[in-house]
């Protein structure tokens, strides 16, 4: 919920109308993507170039897709709901479940409950966001790459993920200063061929 009030006030505060940030939140539901589109909008950079680094940073539930399918029913509208619920988190927990009751289970609580949080975050950080102005005065901006970290740390111990990591941050900081808001994200995915294959966690 800190992380989404977060996404809330930093869009508010970029321009993003308080109906907006809402209907983004509920229609795409997927935290990194909304923080890069608004965070490459605000910068400067083409819609569509914020919609492609979105499309690319999604590309994960792919294989995601692929591994839980048969957790999400053989009816078209729960397996609909299930892909729309389906993010990092509710794949994690049901993956790390050996029975597929549990695993079932795991994943629609867990996705129902981050929908339900993300979505009120959204709209407490936007309307706070609407009467602070500046989020960053208040630390609220630093919510979101704080939980990312947090999840990219213990993946950096494996020795090619970290080289894919550092390569990528490599190509993005450099590309940075000559490049329109979101190109270097994309470009940064030229990690993965410089660390020579992609890895486990990424594959994943």
């Amino acid at each position: 919920m800190v992380t989404g009030a977060s996404f809330g006030a930093i869009a508010v505060s970029s321009g993003t109308p308080v109906w907006l940030v809402c209907a983004m939140s509920v229609l795409v539901f997927a935290g990194g993507s909304q923080f890069m589109v608004v965070g490459i909008v605000a910068g400067g950079g083409s819609p569509l170039a914020a919609v492609l680094a979105g499309l690319v940073l999604n590309a994960r539930h792919l294989p995601f897709g692929l591994a839980i399918g048969d957790l999400l029913g053989t009816r078209l509208a729960t397996r609909v709901l299930g892909s729309h619920l389906m993010v990092d988190e509710s794949v994690a927990f049901a993956l790390a479940q050996r029975e597929p009751a549990r695993a079932r289970a795991a994943f629609w609580t867990c996705g129902a409950a981050l929908f339900l949080t993300w979505n009120a975050g959204c709209l407490a950080g936007a309307l706070v966001g609407q009467a602070i102005g500046d989020p960053g005065r208040f630390g609220i901006d630093a919510a979101f790459p704080a939980a990312m970290l947090a999840l990219v740390l213990p993946a950096l111990r494996e020795p090619t993920t970290l080289r894919v990591a550092m390569a990528g941050a490599a190509i993005a900081v450099a590309t940075s200063p000559f490049l329109p808001p979101g190109v270097p994200i994309l470009l940064a995915l030229g990690g993965l061929v410089l660390a020579g294959r992609v890895p486990a966690a990424v594959a994943r």
